[in-house]
């Protein structure tokens, strides 16, 4: 079920995550819709020889996992996604469970609103983290 939270309703602090199953499926159907193909994504020999050993999953498919909380949970439907920042901080590897989290941070002018946003496997290490800016323009 969707949410969708008005401007008036949202408090600092207020958070909302989806968690997300990475596998070889979701690496490949990324890289197919993004047109991104780098190898160390999708080609388990060269991958070995990568300082990674392994393949692992493209940083930006975390970026996705923010929009989908942003547009369906926090804030909600009706949400318009005006900006991000993302640093990260460690690789995703095929098999982990990522918990993208977002959590309201300012409500500012315009009724724009700052959110920080996360993301942690299932060890509870934080792989990326960053800033998203959105309007609830309703």
């Amino acid at each position: 079920m969707y949410k969708s939270f008005k401007y008036e309703e949202l408090e600092v602090g207020q958070k909302a995550s989806i968690d997300k199953l990475i596998t070889d499926e979701v690496v490949m159907a990324f890289a197919a819709v993004t047109e991104d193909h780098n190898p160390i994504h999708v080609d388990d020999e060269f991958a070995k020889n990568s300082i990674f050993k392994e393949r692992i999953a493209h940083g930006m498919l975390l970026a996705g996992l923010f929009s989908a909380v942003l547009g369906t949970h926090l804030p909600g439907v009706n949400t318009i996604y005006l900006k991000q920042t993302m640093e990260f901080l460690a690789p995703v590897r095929l098999g982990d469970i990522i918990t993208a989290e977002v959590e309201v941070a300012e409500k500012m002018e315009k009724q724009k609103v700052r959110l920080f946003t996360t993301a942690r496997n299932q060890k509870g290490e934080m792989v990326a983290k960053g800033e998203a800016l959105i309007k609830k323009p309703f």
